[in-house]
């Protein structure tokens, strides 16, 4: 039963995440000739566990602020809710965030050890967006930058480098529009939880721009996305096909849509789920992308 719980705290569904970066930086990989199925599904193994600690410790700050007991949960934010329902202690939730991020460290020192040390600032400034983002991250201005670095353009070069040992600069290119996304997943998914925020003193987007502005930020962001990867194409720094990701863009633009509906809880809660769907399809895309064009030569 305990298990159970304890899966349930990790919140499984939201872990797609880690394994679709972690796809797309090994598609990046293998477009440049390099490819170990071992290593990669080891890598990958490593993102999962780092993204798990974020979300309990994420719960454990949450309940132990008082947010939790103020938060209005929706699919897509207000954490698992499992201390808040009396499911798990605040100490069993805090002992699962410190576990999974310490089976993560032996991951990357075996890839600082065999790729070299060029990864370690990288896993020095992804630990540090973990355990600093709850308690003081988001205590700052734009927290925001923390899940762009953390989630999103990290993890995706981090692939990168543990299957080829070294950063280019157009694996860094491809690796910012996940960043965007990842940045977007969240700020959106702050709204919700302005009020229950406020409690913390936290200072996200929606609470030091208001609503609307935090809206104009994530259509930015969003724009921003698609515009980095037709400018990365033009421009030779991403395969032709890579464009792929495009087809997102329908789903982007009703996702925008619904985001300036931030007063009507239904519709915000349908552009938190389409953006959701944009997050995940399109680097995915983009994977894709970099398979047909290593294929085709393109």
């Amino acid at each position: 039963m305990k298990a159970k719980l304890y899966l349930m705290e990790t919140r499984p569904q939201f872990l797609i995440l880690s394994v679709v970066l972690g796809i797309t930086g090994a598609c990046i990989a293998w477009y440049d000739g390099f490819f170990n199925i071992g290593e990669a599904l080891l890598a990958t193994f490593g993102l999962i566990l780092t993204h798990i600690s974020v979300n309990t410790l994420n719960d454990f700050f949450d309940y132990r602020s008082g947010i939790d007991k103020v938060t209005d949960r929706t699919p897509f934010s207000g954490g698992s809710g499992m201390i808040k329902a009396g499911l798990l202690t605040q100490r069993e939730v805090m002992w699962i965030g410190i576990i999974t991020l310490l089976l993560a460290a032996p991951i990357g020192l075996y890839f600082i050890l065999t790729k070299g040390w060029l990864l370690l600032p990288l896993i020095i400034v992804a630990a540090a967006c973990v355990v600093l983002y709850s308690p003081l991250i988001q205590k700052c201005y734009w927290p925001e930058w923390s899940p762009f670095l953390g989630l999103g353009a990290l993890p995706v070069l981090g692939m990168y480098f543990s299957q080829t040992g070294m950063y280019t600069w157009h694996a860094v290119i491809a690796s910012i529009p996940s960043g965007f996304l990842v940045h977007n997943l969240l700020l959106l998914n702050e709204f919700p939880d302005v009020e229950a925020d406020k409690v913390a003193h936290r200072k996200t987007l929606p609470i030091t721009m208001g609503y609307r502005g935090a809206t104009i930020v994530y259509t930015v962001f969003t724009i921003m996305v698609y515009v980095w990867i037709i400018g990365a194409v033009i421009f030779k720094a991403m395969p032709v096909f890579t464009l792929l990701a495009l087809l997102t863009l329908p789903l982007a633009v009703k996702a925008m849509r619904g985001s300036f509906k931030y007063n009507d809880r239904a519709q915000l809660v349908s552009a938190m789920s389409t953006n959701v769907m944009v997050v995940l399809l399109t680097p995915l895309l983009m994977a894709i992308g970099y398979i047909l064009s290593g294929v085709f030569k393109i």
